[in-house]
């Protein structure tokens, strides 16, 4: 162990002035001064013996001298979503994008010449200039590492801009254009522009005022001589400075910053100019959110007490930011909590809760004082409490007068509307003599809502739950709080509610807790007075839907940007479109047969083929298969049919359609295979796909939780559907009538298809069409998007193309089945669906 001495810490950011990495070691403040400065401050404490020359030990591991800041990772996943979503939107609106490149070109061109010339020899200079200068004093300044830095960033600049450019314009003709403006020896990414703001950023001239807008204005001119010379489009320079952006900060990341952190002794200073005499500190175990923490022994009338000391690093309050964002996205806006925060503020909000919680006569730790230590940290100094955490308690050791104790402390945050927000095992503990303290209430708030108390209790309910079982977790909290209070906190007994920590507890211990608590209170309070509350503004699938429909939508629009409406209402043959239109009607009479067959009791058809028309209608805001399943289920049950029953009958119709629907594929594959035109090569189509069906199956069965998932969602939808088929299969009648129903309804969309296809003067194997239409259904069933919009689009015409169809034709004919089978029948299926409804059918 040595002794060294250091300054205040506070950044000098011409200077690295941390530590190296090593073992733990001892830093002291200066010898000189009270503050750890180098100044002498005087006496600061009572009495005027501050023992300012006494060395501190402050035993703790070295700071290490880089660190990798989330901070630079965010903003180059922020700078690389804005690169994508700019090329996406320069996709979109070409056309306007066009337009702006010839007015930034005739705006350019009408610059006088000597503010041409002069902008070109200034900016040209000045970009290559005024980095050079920056190193240049950097070195005089000894800190060469930092342009070592911007040197290694702007040489992976030149090199992603190269490729990426080259990448760009060969995947995509209208990147090309854009980029290049169709113009040769025009760069797609400006290799000289990426380099130097990569350069600037890994030099962090951000930093430096008068520098980093010197560095903007060179820019500035250097991209007006550009759009004067022709030399680069506005799509390429926005692209190439984000690019630049985007590798200067992950170079930093990747190499890592200095590190900024005020070391022990800063903190040990910070204590004298508060009027504290330390002697000695230790590092101990960071908090739960990662804050260092130091354990400090003061002298106040000659003896000795202990303090801890919290320590908030300026740099920690972007980590995990990007789950804070997502939860702060995922939640309802009463559940949310700021996703960043400043220091200054996460200083404020620890300190008003502490002196909250203590007001509101909870045992918690004392808040003695708090102070910034230089521009990169605070800290907070709590009275010492020799306590251990719950999660360190063996469970033997949590008895009832604990876990009431424990519920007596949430009943006192209550009672004056304070949300502690972390009640779990890292924030509850046990004094020596068995009493409970909650500590780590940075995350609460004050004044807070019903909502967050209710989250409150949940969150405690659970945790305990977790340790002690429900029943103990639910009696004694009732028997603090009432059984109100935790009827109230029902409907918020969701995963989405709880901790990250809780969350985690959950998938490895036990899946059913949840429900064992909510049974438990549902047997001291029926929850039918209370309103269920949705935390989640959205689930994840409704994202993927969202995500997925944006895309489908692009899909079809880049498609229909393709298709003459005039010429496809003019040329199609209506003798073929009338016999598309009746093969998509009767779909709907062969879907009424099809469930009529899978169901022993008896079924009106008329009604059974109004409930598909109204599944027409839900399929506008829901996926197909969905959709179908859930209407038919619902009008089965409202015929009286028992849940289970209504369930089975559908599965059962459903499994029966999907083994029709994959004999259906191979048999019009393998005739198609045999007589149809060779552009479609069917055998090897085929192949293909029994090869990937089979390696689907190996990877079902060969990955356990996905086979467990599997499992579980086919056993719940077909639990009951083998003593349904044997009810189904005692009648000769509802044979026919099933397996008619199944083929039917599969056929008139085959023939709807052809006939559209027809209805534009190709002629096509009504096989080749039937392989096309059962492969894009089930694209278009498998699709999260409603009623498979966009996936079916595509997979259609994708199958007719490849079938030998012109692109032209193919897209007019899919555009024309899918008006017929899926926009047409919006109309009378919101008739029916309203129908049904005020009827009590659905």
């Amino acid at each position: 162990m040595t002794q060294i001495r250091d300054h205040d810490g506070v950044e000098n950011p011409e200077k690295d002035t941390t530590s190296s990495p090593g073992d733990p070691a001892v830093s002291t403040p200066d010898d000189n001064s009270a503050d750890g400065s180098g100044r002498d401050t005087g006496p600061l404490t009572p009495g005027g013996d501050t023992t300012r020359d006494t060395p501190v030990l402050v035993v703790e591991p070295l700071l290490p001298q880089r660190l990798r800041r989330p901070s630079d990772a965010l903003r180059c996943l922020a700078s690389l979503l804005m690169f994508i979503g700019v090329v996406l939107l320069a996709l979109v609106a070409k056309q306007t994008l066009n337009g702006i490149e010839q007015d930034v070109e005739v705006g350019t061109s009408r610059a006088p010449l000597p503010l041409v010339m002069i902008a070109g020899f200034v900016g040209g200079g000045a970009v290559l200039i005024i980095p050079a200068a920056l190193a240049v004093e950097r070195v005089f300044h000894r800190d060469g590492l930092r342009v070592a830095e911007g040197l290694i960033a702007a040489i992976a600049a030149v090199l992603v801009a190269f490729g990426l450019g080259e990448w760009l314009i060969v995947a995509s003709e209208d990147l090309r254009q854009l980029l290049t403006g169709g113009r040769a020896g025009v760069e797609p990414l400006n290799t000289l522009l990426t380099s130097v703001v990569a350069y600037m950023t890994a030099v962090r001239i951000s930093r430096r005022p008068t520098w980093r807008s010197l560095m903007w204005v060179a820019i500035a001119l250097d991209v007006f001589a550009l759009f004067t010379g022709a030399d680069a489009t506005a799509l390429g320079v926005i692209v190439s400075i984000l690019v630049g952006l985007g590798v200067g900060y992950g170079t930093l990341y990747a190499i890592g910053s200095p590190n900024t952190r005020p070391p022990g002794s800063a903190m040990v200073a910070a204590l004298r100019r508060l009027g504290y005499a330390p002697t000695k500190a230790r590092r101990i175990d960071d908090d739960v959110q990662g804050s260092r923490r130091y354990a400090v022994i003061t002298e106040e009338d000659e003896e000795e007490r202990r303090v801890d000391v919290t320590v908030l690093d300026r740099d920690r309050q972007v980590a995990g930011l990007v789950y804070r964002l997502w939860r702060r996205l995922l939640l309802a806006s009463e559940t949310r909590r700021r996703a960043i925060r400043s220091l200054r503020a996460e200083l404020e909000r620890e300190a008003l809760m502490a002196y909250a919680a203590k007001a509101a006569g909870a045992n918690t730790p004392r808040l003695l004082g708090t102070s910034e230590v230089g521009t990169e940290a605070a800290l907070l100094i709590y009275e010492h409490l020799d306590t251990r955490a719950l999660e360190d308690v063996p469970d033997d050791e949590i008895t009832d007068d604990v876990l009431t104790e424990i519920w007596q402390q949430v009943r006192l945050f209550q009672a004056q509307r304070l949300a502690h927000r972390r009640l779990e095992g890292e924030s509850i503990h046990l004094d020596k003599s068995g009493h409970v303290v909650l500590v780590d209430a940075r995350s609460g708030e004050i004044a807070a809502g019903d909502l967050l108390l209710r989250l409150d209790i949940a969150q405690c309910l659970t945790y305990l739950a977790l340790r002690v079982g429900p029943e103990r977790s639910v009696a004694t909290a009732a028997a603090v709080l009432g059984p109100d209070a935790l009827a109230g906190a029902l409907p918020l007994l969701q995963r989405i509610a709880l901790t990250r920590q809780t969350r985690s507890a959950l998938r490895g211990k036990d899946k059913k807790l949840l429900s064992a608590v909510r049974e438990q209170i549902v047997e001291l309070k029926p929850p039918g007075v209370v309103a269920q509350v949705r935390l989640e503004r959205f689930r994840p699938r409704t994202l993927v839907t969202i995500i997925g429909s944006a895309l489908a939508a692009y899909l079809l629009l880049s498609q229909l940007g393709q298709v003459d409406f005039v010429r496809v209402l003019t040329t199609a043959e209506w003798a073929w479109t009338g016999i598309a239109l009746v093969a998509a009607g009767l779909s709907y009479v062969a879907a009424a047969l099809m469930i009529k067959g899978f169901v022993p009791e008896s079924l009106p058809l008329g009604r059974t083929v109004m409930v598909q028309f109204a599944g027409s209608f839900v399929k506008l805001v829901a996926p197909a298969a969905v959709s179908s399943v859930a209407l038919n289920t619902r009008y089965l049950q409202k015929r009286g049919i028992p849940p289970g029953l209504a369930v089975a009958s559908v599965g059962a119709s459903q499994l029966i359609g999907l083994a029709f629907h994959i004999a259906l594929l191979l048999f019009f594959a393998y005739v198609t295979g045999s007589d149809a035109a060779a552009s479609l090569t069917p055998s090897r189509t085929l192949l293909i796909v029994l090869l990937a069906v089979s390696v689907a199956i190996v990877v079902v069965l060969g990955v356990s939780p996905l086979r467990r998932m599997i499992s579980t969602r086919v056993r719940s939808l077909f639990s009951g559907v083998v003593p349904r088929l044997l009810d189904v299969l005692q009648s000769p009648r509802r044979i026919v009538q099933s397996v008619t129903g199944t083929l039917l309804l599969t056929l008139t969309f085959v023939v709807c298809l052809d006939a559209c296809v027809r209805a534009f003067g190709h002629d096509m194997s009504f096989a080749a069409v039937a392989v096309v239409f059962l492969a894009g259904n089930a694209i278009g069933s498998a699709a999260p998007t409603p009623g498979g919009l966009g996936a079916v689009e595509t997979a259609l015409m994708a199958g007719l193309t490849l079938s030998g169809v012109n692109p032209g034709v193919a897209t007019s004919a899919v555009l024309l089945f899918r008006l017929l089978t899926f926009w047409l029948p919006v109309l009378p299926g919101w008739a029916s669906f309203t129908w049904l409804q005020r009827h009590k059918a659905i």
